[in-house]
């Protein structure tokens, strides 16, 4: 699945996470164990052994749609 948000583009699987940021030219990856999705915020942060990063996307909606493509739960905050 991909989700186009302002910032760049998010690519979902069952098994990772791919957000490539059009403006900076960068690129952020995770496995979905590592991913947290955080309603209120609407923030995906990645929180492995060896990075960790968050992106803001637009809206409640995109998240839950990442979170259904992903097979994970959200947080509320």
């Amino acid at each position: 699945m991909m989700v186009e948000f302002s910032q760049g583009k998010i690519i979902v699987t069952p098994h990772e996470i791919v957000i490539r940021l059009v403006d900076t030219g960068v690129t952020v990856q995770s496995q979905n164990d590592a991913v947290q999705l955080i309603l209120g915020a609407n923030v995906i942060s990645a929180n492995g052994s060896e990075c960790k990063w968050s992106v803001r996307v637009d809206s409640e909606k995109q998240l839950n749609d990442i979170a259904t493509a992903m097979g994970i739960d959200t947080i509320k905050i």
